[in-house]
């Protein structure tokens, strides 16, 4: 199931006063990033996660229309899972987001993440004491 795209549309309002917004295709949604850390995704499942912190996860899944956010089995502390009736109005969508925002903004920015480049491989020892292709050898062959 793909994300809901009239709810990317309503989260993107939401995010354009902030700066260094970034969005991912990632957990099978769409997430939002502010200054490289996870704020929020629009779920394919339905619904939306937020980043709330581990302090607030326990007091968040006391609000209406929340479920703690589950990976392979484990719950994700500091994520809470907020059903689609949560965020179907405006005034409750930009609640949950403005909570993630202020959480975010209590997390160091990460620096973007530097793409792996392939390394060149190391001269063998081997060759290093070969003698150059292309010289004929002198000396006495063995």
């Amino acid at each position: 199931m793909a994300y809901d795209e009239g709810t990317a549309v309503r989260v993107r309002k939401l995010l354009a006063g902030q700066r260094h917004v970034a969005e991912k295709k990632m957990m099978g949604g769409l997430c939002f990033m502010v200054d490289n850390v996870m704020c929020c995704t629009i779920s394919g499942r339905g619904g939306m996660l937020f980043r709330v912190g581990p302090e607030a996860h326990a007091r968040m899944l006391k609000e209406p229309h929340t479920s703690p956010m589950e990976m392979r089995g484990r719950i994700m502390t500091g994520f809470v899972r907020v059903s689609d009736e949560g965020t179907r109005t405006d005034a409750g969508l930009k609640s949950w987001v403005k909570r993630a925002l202020d959480y975010v903004a209590t997390i160091p920015a990460k620096p973007p993440a530097k793409r792996a480049t392939p390394r060149k491989a190391a001269p063998s020892k081997a060759r290093a004491k070969a003698a150059p292709r292309g010289r004929a050898r002198t000396g006495p062959r063995r």
